[in-house]
This record gives C-alpha cells, sequence and structure tokens, in this order.
C-alpha cells in the first residue's frame, strides 16, 4: 500500500499539518510529490498538495485520494521544500505558501481537457481521440487511462489545457484550413458565379499554398472577404474551420525591434567581471550593485543574463511593482525575443496563467516580473536580479509574509547561482551587509554618458509663504517650467499622494471629517465629488457645512493630483498635461498608454505620485519638480527619513539622462532635515552615516531585527488585555536583551470597527522567538472564532501603520 502526505486547502491552525491517504491502484504510478488532487476531508471534497509518497500511516482507517488534478507536479521539489521553509520563517500556513507560488488562475475551480500536440496517426491515441483533436480529463479518467496518458504528457506528445471557471479560459482562434487538392480548388474557382469575387480571391490564397493554415481574422484581412464569404465556402465544404489555443500575449500589439549588447565602460566591465566568474563557476554570491542613477545597471543585467542563457540556464529579473513594466520589459525583449516571460499585476488571469505556463513548459528562459516572480518554477536558475531593491514591494504585507530578497537568496543557494541586488539608493539592512562583506559591493559612480547628475534647488516654502507666494509653485519652480516650455523640453512633476485634497476641514470650529469606521480623515476626490476612506472603501458625499457646528466655512486642505492640475491649467494655459495616479491607472494597460504618450512627447508635464518616481528614461525630460518632499517624512515609520531619501533621489535621477542638461527642484517645509538636504546633493554614503547613526540610537535595523504583533478586537478593553497578555508572555520567553515595547495602539489605531493594538519586539539573537511566537499565534488562532480576536505577525515588516 502506498500513501500520500497531503496539504489540505483549510487555513486553520487545527488543519496546518499533513493527511494521510491511501493511493488508489490506478494512480499508483501516476501521482507525485507537488501535485494537486482532490482528497475528501469530513463531508467535502477539497483540494490539496502532496508532499511525499511512503509506505505505511500511523492513521488506521485511511481514505482514498478521489482523483489527481495534475498530470505532472506543479511545485518542483525545491519549490516544496522552499514552501516549508517559508512556512517556518513567516509564520504562515502551509496552504498560503504553496498559494503564493501559483498563479491565480490555478487556485479556482476548473475543467481539464487533454490535447494532442503531435503524432496524431498513432494507433494509441487515435482509437483515443478519434478525429478529435482534444477529450475532457474526465472522459480519459472514466476508462481508467491517465497513468498511460502521463508518459505521452511527459513526452510531450499530449498537453494538458485547465479550464478555469469563470476566471481564465484558453483563448481559441478560428483557424481555416482546405482539405481539398490544387485541381479540385481550380474547378471551384471556375464554377462560382462571376459575382463571387471576394469568394473567388479566398480560394487563390489556397491554390497558391494548398498547406496553407491561416487564422479567419488574418484571412479576411489578407483577401478583403467578408464573414459571410468565408461562411459560404466553409458550407460548400471547399474550406475546413478548426479551432486553435493561442497564448494569450499582453505584448502582442507590441512591435519589439532586436537589440545588440552595448559596448560596457570601463567602470562597468569591472562590475560585470565578478558576476559572470560566479555564472560560470556554478558559485552562489550575492552582490550587491549600488550604481546612481543612469549609470547603466540594466545593460549590466542583461549581459549577464546572455551569459546565463549562453549556458542553457534561466534567469530571474524582479522590478518593483507595475509602473517599471512597461520601459523594463521593452528593453529585455527587444534583447531576448520570445524567451521572456512577464509577470505582473498589471496582467489580466488569463494572460498570467499563459505565461506561468510558458514557463513550466521551458519555453521561457528569463522572467520579468514584480515579487511573486520570484517564484518562477524554473529547474536550472543561473542568476536572480532584484532592481532598485530598497523598494518596500518586494515585502509582501498578507500571509505569507515574505521578503523577495529573502527568497531569491534562499534560491541562490540552492541553484549555486549568483543574486545581484541592484539600486541607486540600497536599503540600510543591504548597504550595511555589504560593508560586512556579507555582500560583495560593486560600485558604479559615473553616469553612462559621463553627463553630470542634475543641480538640484531646494526652496523653502515658509520663505514663499512669507514673500507672499499662495501658489503650490515656488517662483524657482514656476520660472524653471516656464523656460521648458519655451524649449519644447519635457517636465515630471511628482507628488506624493493621490486624490484631489488631502481632507475637509471647517475653518470655524476645526472639524475634520472623519471616517466613521476607521480613525483616518476621509479623502476628498474631486472626479466624482466623494470623500473617501483609503482604508476600509468608505465613501460619502461632499458636505456642505459643517456636521458638527453647520458653519458654510468648511474647505479643503492639502494638495492633491487632480489640484495641481488645475492650477498648471490655470498658469500655464497651453501646456498639455499627463496625470499618472491611481485614479487615471485604473484600467488595464492605462499605464503604458500615458508613458507611451508621453514618450511621443505629446505633452509637456508629466504629473504623477509614486509611480512616476522610478524607471522611466525619456531623452527629452530636464525639469522634475518635487511638489512636496516632505509628505512622507513625518509618518510614524523608523524608515520615514530613509524612504524620502530614496524617494528624492530616484525621482532626481529621472532629468538629464542622456543629452540634455537635467535639473531639479525640491519644495519643502523642512529644508534643514539631512534626508532632504543630502537628496539634494544625491550623496547616498553622508546619508547612509547619519541614518545609521539615528538607527544606532533608536535600536532599529540594520542594528536589531524586528517582530511586530498587531492584535485587533471590536472591544478596545479586549484588545488592550490580550496584547498585555502577550506582551508579558514574551517578556518571560526572551532573554534581558530583547527590547519588548507595548502594548500601545497602532497609529491608526481603529480599521473598519476593530481597534487594534500592538507589540513591538527588537531583538539580536534570540532562539526561542520563532516558537514563542507560534504558541502566541496557535493559542490566539484557536481564538479567532469564538471570541472573535485576530492576531497578525510579522518577522520583519515594513509597515509600521
Amino acid at each position: 500500500m502506498r500513501i500520500a502526505s497531503v496539504i489540505v486547502d483549510v487555513q486553520t491552525i487545527q488543519t496546518n499539518r499533513t493527511y494521510d491517504y491511501v493511493i488508489p491502484d490506478k494512480w499508483l504510478s501516476h501521482i507525485q510529490p507537488g501535485m494537486r488532487v482532490i482528497v475528501p476531508f469530513g463531508p467535502r471534497k477539497i483540494q490539496g498538495f502532496v508532499i511525499q509518497i511512503k509506505q505505511d500511516s500511523e492513521v488506521k482507517k485511511l481514505k482514498e485520494i478521489v482523483k489527481p488534478l495534475d498530470l505532472v507536479p506543479v511545485l518542483n521539489d525545491e519549490l516544496l521544500s522552499l514552501g516549508e521553509w517559508l512556512t517556518e520563517k513567516t509564520l504562515c500556513f502551509h496552504m498560503s505558501a504553496f498559494q503564493a507560488m501559483l498563479p491565480t488562475a490555478m487556485k479556482a475551480k476548473y475543467d481539464k481537457k487533454l490535447r494532442i500536440v503531435q503524432d496524431r496517426e498513432d494507433q494509441y491515441f487515435y482509437h483515443l481521440f478519434g478525429k478529435r483533436e482534444e477529450i475532457m480529463w474526465e472522459h480519459a479518467e472514466e476508462k481508467g487511462l491517465l497513468p498511460q496518458l502521463q508518459k505521452a504528457v511527459k513526452s510531450e506528445h499530449i498537453e494538458v489545457i485547465y479550464l478555469v471557471k469563470n476566471r481564465a479560459n484558453k483563448k481559441m482562434v478560428q483557424m481555416i484550413r482546405t482539405e481539398r487538392s490544387k485541381s479540385e480548388l481550380g474547378t471551384a474557382i471556375e464554377k462560382l458565379p462571376s459575382n463571387a469575387y471576394r469568394q473567388k480571391k479566398v480560394l487563390e490564397q489556397f491554390l497558391l499554398d494548398s498547406e496553407l493554415r491561416i487564422s479567419r481574422k488574418a484571412l479576411m484581412e489578407k483577401t478583403s472577404a467578408s464573414q459571410a464569404a468565408i461562411e459560404s465556402l466553409i458550407k460548400k465544404k471547399l474550406l475546413v474551420i478548426e479551432k486553435e489555443e493561442i497564448y494569450r500575449d499582453p505584448y502582442e500589439d507590441r512591435h519589439f525591434k532586436t537589440t545588440k549588447a552595448l559596448p560596457l565602460t570601463e567602470e562597468q566591465q569591472s562590475v560585470i567581471k565578478p558576476i559572470i566568474e560566479k555564472i560560470t563557476d556554478h558559485v552562489h554570491e550575492t552582490f550587491l550593485l549600488y550604481g546612481v542613477t543612469g549609470s547603466g545597471k540594466t545593460e549590466i543585467y542583461l549581459q549577464s543574463i546572455e551569459q546565463v542563457l549562453a549556458m542553457n540556464k534561466e534567469a530571474i529579473v524582479l522590478v518593483p511593482e507595475i509602473s517599471l513594466t512597461p520601459q523594463m520589459v521593452q528593453r529585455f525583449k527587444e534583447r531576448f525575443g520570445k524567451l521572456v516571460a512577464v509577470l505582473h499585476s498589471g496582467l489580466s488571469i488569463g494572460e498570467k496563467y499563459d505565461e506561468w505556463r510558458k514557463i513550466q513548459r521551458k519555453e521561457a528562459k528569463v522572467v520579468v516580473g514584480a515579487r511573486s516572480a520570484i517564484f518562477a518554477p524554473f529547474e536550472n536558475l543561473g542568476i536572480i536580479i532584484i532592481d532598485e531593491e530598497h523598494e518596500t514591494s518586494y515585502k509582501q504585507e498578507e500571509n505569507p509574509r515574505y521578503h523577495a530578497r529573502d527568497i531569491a537568496i534562499y534560491r541562490g543557494k540552492n541553484h549555486r547561482c549568483p543574486v545581484v541586488l541592484g539600486s541607486a539608493t540600497p536599503s540600510l539592512e543591504s548597504f550595511a551587509r555589504a560593508k560586512k562583506q556579507v555582500y560583495q559591493l560593486l560600485t558604479l559612480k559615473k553616469r553612462m554618458n559621463n553627463q553630470d547628475l542634475p543641480s538640484v534647488a531646494i526652496v523653502d516654502m515658509r520663505e514663499e509663504m512669507r514673500a507672499g507666494n499662495r501658489s503650490m509653485f515656488s517662483r524657482e519652480l514656476a520660472k524653471q517650467l516656464e523656460l521648458r516650455l519655451e524649449r519644447k523640453e519635457q517636465t515630471v512633476l511628482f507628488l506624493n499622494r493621490r486624490g484631489h485634497s488631502s481632507f475637509i476641514m471647517c475653518r470655524d470650529c476645526g472639524y475634520v471629517l472623519q471616517c466613521p469606521h476607521c480613525d483616518i480623515s476621509l479623502t476628498y476626490h474631486r472626479y466624482n465629488n466623494q470623500m473617501k476612506c483609503h482604508y476600509c472603501g468608505y465613501e460619502t458625499v461632499v458636505p456642505s457645512q459643517c456636521p458638527e457646528c453647520e458653519s458654510k466655512h468648511i474647505r479643503y486642505f492639502g494638495t492633491g493630483t487632480q489640484k495641481v492640475e488645475e492650477e498648471i491649467a490655470k498658469l500655464f494655459p497651453t501646456a498639455k498635461t499627463i496625470r499618472m495616479d491611481v485614479d487615471t491607472t485604473g484600467k488595464k494597460g492605462a499605464h503604458e498608454t500615458l508613458l507611451r504618450r508621453f514618450q511621443e512627447e505629446k505633452a509637456d508635464i508629466l504629473l504623477g505620485t509614486q509611480m512616476i518616481a522610478k524607471g522611466l528614461d525619456f531623452p527629452n525630460i530636464t525639469l522634475v519638480g518635487v511638489l512636496s518632499a516632505d509628505t512622507m517624512l513625518h509618518l510614524p515609520d523608523f524608515r520615514a527619513s530613509e524612504k524620502t531619501f530614496q524617494l528624492l533621489t530616484q525621482v532626481s535621477g529621472r532629468a538629464g539622462r542622456h543629452d540634455l542638461k537635467g535639473e531639479v527642484v525640491i519644495q519643502t517645509y523642512t529644508p534643514e532635515h539631512y534626508s532632504i538636504k543630502l537628496a539634494g546633493e544625491q550623496d547616498f554614503e553622508r546619508f547612509y552615516e547619519q541614518e545609521m547613526l539615528m538607527r544606532k540610537i533608536g535600536a532599529y535595523p540594520p542594528f536589531y531585527f524586528i517582530a511586530l504583533l498587531t492584535i485587533t478586537h471590536e472591544n478596545l478593553m479586549k484588545a488592550v488585555s490580550i496584547t498585555e497578555k502577550i506582551t508579558a508572555y514574551m517578556r518571560r520567553q526572551l532573554s534581558k536583551q530583547a527590547i519588548i515595547l507595548g502594548p500601545s495602539a497602532s497609529p491608526i489605531p481603529r480599521i473598519n470597527n476593530r481597534y487594534r493594538y500592538q507589540c513591538l519586539i527588537k531583538y539580536k539573537k534570540e532562539e526561542k522567538l520563532i516558537p514563542a511566537l507560534q504558541k502566541v499565534r496557535n493559542h490566539y488562532q484557536k481564538q479567532s472564532t469564538t471570541e472573535g480576536v485576530t492576531i497578525s505577525i510579522d518577522v520583519n515588516p515594513y509597515m509600521m501603520m
């Protein structure tokens, strides 16, 4: 008897373990670790992952597996062990770890088909499929043929197609061909009436090439034939129509011209040399590539990958968020063509699924994508690259709470390949590790064309106010903008905020309109005249008078992108502006469309929030204006100064990247703050020293590790008392060296009518920490259903809110 240990899809603490199931005889040679299966669990049948196959079990009466969901494993051995590691490291459930590795389409309910790929004439396949190209999985299952078919899938004679209900179906096209000989087609053309001109033209295409197999759409375009003309020929049995599945290609309307490797500067050559050595020697090493904006880091990535592909290996490239992908994807597609698969949040469920299948079928060798692309199912990795490694979007904020950098290093060790972390403003943790030689530091100090970094002017907005300037544009920025419009050069205006105005306040009594469910002010959105909560989604109309004192003096405060757009229209009526924020980029492909318009110089000003701060590389941008440098500086987050410095440096780096000289104007109410001053000077090393001093005094990373426990409950006193108990328990478990802070209210004390309290642990080495946190989690997970308490544990938090 063979037994499968299965992780079931029920995410509770009681079920977070393997369950043993007997493998029925008919599946004996078929079921392998890494496959998804359907198993009976209580009264229902649910999905699970097979973790291992064994000979016996401690449980006497075992149920049988109902059926497998895959012909070949969807998780290879490496990803299975990574899932185990992730579960332990992030304190998540096994099921969350495994599901994080798969595209959304594979988490849904689906039907499946089997399709012949080659050797249709083979007697065995002909017997099974007849004249059909594909059969339903259930049909093969009823006939007991899956074990034999498994061999056919491995040898790529048959493929499995997942038909996802309501999520992602295969994209089918109608292909047209003929079964008639050339002489038969010639006769048919002669017999057609003289007015059937289009039908003749269609048949002439097949007369030229009787092997032709063409999509209906392409045939209509080629011959100018109508639907009716083609239908008429199909009815006469002169043409045959078949359906064929094609990959959804999010870039099918884009033409990528092939590019060749660029000559490297001396500095680039000295940086790429140790990376290439590690690739060719199959040795794992983590490199920190610290290069100023515009120093040619991407070309180093591309040429390192060329070396990897020459050795028939694979590469993963992570880029932050959707904003970076259009230009980044273009660079990779131009260099490596069809070998590139793209995975990011801007794709539809079906597109993501198709890209993932390309990787699994080994049709793609390079993956470019956001955070989750780190789980790409490659089996022969030669390099992993994380661009803009300082970006906080590489940290997932819900279970499993992993950081892509940790996964990259884990996989790099497994595959004995280098990991390259690239940034103009590395995170303090990474730079400190490089200083300690845990990572190898590689530095690029010059821009590619030896162009100087842009000159930066820091404007004190308090002085502007004193001089009577009430505009959101300082006199310096207005002057520089005017100059750019005259010269027909482009400007990027950066505002670290979305919405029209931050909040609404009564000028008579000081009342601020708050969300009734969260302790946070509502944000005004002008395009639909609504007040919105950015935490729970609550919406309400804009009041015409104060709800508290009924005064009519209720006004908008703060500055949003929509408000800036209006001000630009008033001050510079001839300027064409493109606004990029959450509201204008909500639709699929909107990012790319807006950036392409700017690239084609159909606008003078690109106005946007964080999404425009990184990765843009347009030759005509000569001015960058930062409207409010202070927005992030005053958040209750120990990384606030670091994030401000990084953002200002990154956005400044968008100017003067090519032949034209660049200038930057930073507007601020705190020009004396070191993060703003040093961002103006683009001096990362001095900022690093200053910030490290602050971190040492505050006992924060990289001097200490931190863990954050957030406890929420509908009752305030219950939330406080549970946090007190947890804090006291952690104090007993950990050594005196650990610093335990709490209980304290979260910076946002209530979200969605639930009160939020925190316990923060700072530590250096605590062997008992993970077991203690597991105990806390297990204890309160059991109470969550009965007492309504929820607890979230983040072992390396990036969001302190």
